[in-house]
């Protein structure tokens, strides 16, 4: 009795010499985060959010509070008696470079004073003295009247108690601008990894993708870690483009070890990814996920010192602005970009940093649904 055979497809037979596919411990979450950077390349609004954003808003407010000259102070004098003996005592009073001084008419000078062309109109007063004609609800007319004031006390030969000095500081360092890129950099950190993470979860739940997961002998903290880890590649990018642009556009002075930033980016990106994981373990529409990030993230927009220093808010919530993961980070990143710390000495809030991200993981690992 002959024997049927059955027909082989050409797929299912493979060379002698070809070695059989490997299933080590890590291959499910190298494939995973390979997969998740190739899906990142079919994202263009990744690349303007995470990378151009950034830059843009910290050009607009490096301008908007870039380093200028001081105010001068336009003033007019009321010509009359005593109106030279009025400009010549400004023109050698210590502050004549910051006041401009013109004498005009009583009508003129009042007119110019109303129509907001001069912060001040000094009229003398035909004894000695001086009558300051100013707008109480016009903050640099105030403050012409005390500069002015005192340009005209010192001139008449008031001589201070004290000898006094002032020093204007506008070295790279100690500027709005230095303050600000390393908190842009801690708030795009955060929200690169929470947006990126907890959409990119919740997307694939309504694309039934996770769905198909299930079937898989893969692990689940092989794929929450893979969600994670895609966001380290990003960040490289993000801290070198945006202190780059420091550097480059606002010769801000990076004193730090650059692998010390790049380690404490690292550690942020974990931390933020975990936090984003936990918000979207259980989120089954991109609009629940949108509000539960948003709860999460917007304490820190306000209290974290991203925009101004934290220090502002009353003692009693030092505390907890200070074991927020966007303070640690924002903290730990001043310290090394600009005062050149070690990463040791940053140990306490790479603690926070760790204790939020472990923690926010152990929870999304325990809460996350497939469906």
């Amino acid at each position: 009795m002959a024997v049927s055979e059955q027909p082989v497809h050409p797929a299912e037979v493979r060379k002698p010499d070809t070695p059989a596919p490997r299933n080590g411990r890590w291959s499910g979450y190298t494939h995973l985060l390979m997969a998740r950077m190739k899906e990142l390349q079919r994202e263009p609004e990744v690349i303007f959010w995470v990378f151009v954003f950034p830059l843009l808003l910290a050009l607009g407010l490096g301008i908007a509070f870039r380093n200028k000259p001081a105010d001068v102070t336009s003033i007019v004098i009321v010509a009359g008696p005593g109106a030279e003996d009025a400009l010549a005592m400004i023109r050698r009073s210590p502050q004549k470079d910051s006041i401009h001084a013109d004498v005009l008419d009583q009508a003129k000078a009042l007119q110019g004073f109303r129509l907001g062309k001069y912060d001040l109109a000094v009229e003398p007063d035909g004894r000695g003295g001086f009558r300051y004609h100013y707008d109480p609800s016009r903050q640099e007319s105030v403050l012409s009247r005390a500069e002015v004031d005192d340009a005209l006390q010192i001139a008449a030969g008031r001589k201070d108690p004290l000898p006094t000095s002032g020093v204007s500081s506008s070295e790279p360092g100690s500027r709005y601008i230095d303050f600000l890129i390393p908190g842009l950099l801690g708030m795009n950190i955060m929200n690169a990894a929470m947006w990126g993470i907890g959409f990119a979860l919740v997307e694939m739940r309504q694309r039934k993708l996770l769905k198909r997961f299930v079937a898989t002998p893969m692990r689940r903290s092989d794929f929450l870690l893979a969600l994670t880890s895609s966001r380290l590649v990003l960040m490289l990018t993000e801290v070198g483009l945006l202190l780059g642009f420091g550097a480059l556009i606002f010769q801000m002075r990076i004193l730090g070890s650059l692998v010390s930033i790049l380690l404490l980016g690292a550690v942020g990106a974990i931390s933020f990814g975990g936090l984003g994981l936990l918000t979207a373990s259980r989120a089954q529409k991109i609009e629940s996920a949108s509000g539960l990030i948003n709860v999460v993230m917007m304490p820190m927009w306000v209290f974290s010192g991203v925009f101004f220093s934290y220090e502002r808010f009353p003692a009693l919530l030092q505390p907890f602005i200070k074991a927020l993961p966007l303070t640690a980070l924002n903290d730990a990143l001043r310290a090394t970009i600009l005062q050149g710390a070690s990463l040791g000495s940053q140990a306490g809030r790479l603690l926070i940093l760790v204790l939020w991200g472990g923690i926010s993981f152990l929870l999304a690992l325990r809460l996350f649904r497939w469906t």
